[in-house]
């Protein structure tokens, strides 16, 4: 089964008088969204089991070009991949031979990457707090406001105007943590990354 997640970062100073406020993590997150047109980075991702323990350690590349598309490839420990492109998301799973297809608005629900594609407005889906700094990174909570979303929340780290980790706690209790590196921000990328081909002999879903 395919791992739900994913991811954001900005840069802002505000001037207070004389003095210089540090941008809060719900400024840092709507800058990025506005400034950043296409993204690359490394992740590993952690799910936990229901006592808090680490259940699974995934890797994979994160790409992403706005509006619209993005590609969330997991290579360890299985091959797996959530493709956003044309309105449409794939979700293949290569040990299943599983392609299942959904629409963006159907798939808002199974991939918050969706949130990063520029195709779902920010505040009028979520609900933003603010949750303080913590393991040297300022972290924003954001709560789905449609009560059939498939996550309670996610969590996002952001680092000095860099996107550093997320956290997303599902509908079935499954708590998942995610930690970027090797961060690029607006890379040139070939549009080849965000297509799909259905590999042979592969079982397709289609919800219409």
């Amino acid at each position: 089964m395919i791992s739900k997640t994913i991811a954001i970062i900005f840069l802002l100073l505000l001037g207070l008088g004389n003095s210089l406020a540090e941008p809060t993590a719900e400024q840092q997150l709507k800058s990025f969204l506005e400034q950043t047109q296409s993204l690359t980075a490394d992740f590993k991702q952690v799910s936990f089991d229901q006592y808090g323990n680490p259940a699974q350690i995934s890797r994979g590349i994160f790409y992403l070009s706005r509006p619209g598309n993005f590609r969330w490839q997991y290579k360890q420990p299985y091959v797996q991949e959530i493709i956003s492109h044309d309105g449409k998301v794939w979700f293949y799973d290569a040990d299943l031979e599983q392609v299942t297809i959904k629409s963006v608005d159907d798939s808002l629900g199974a991939t918050p990457a969706l949130l990063l594609s520029g195709e779902v407005k920010l505040e009028e889906n979520f609900i933003l707090s603010q949750q303080g700094r913590d393991e040297d990174l300022d972290w924003v909570k954001l709560s789905p406001k449609n009560e059939e979303s498939g996550f309670k929340y996610i969590l996002i780290g952001l680092s000095e105007g860099k996107l550093a980790g997320m956290e997303l706690s599902d509908n079935f209790g499954q708590l998942t943590r995610i930690y970027f590196s090797n961060i690029q921000i607006n890379p040139r990328l070939a549009k080849d990354i965000f297509q799909f081909t259905i590999p042979e002999g592969v079982d397709v879903l289609e919800q219409q």
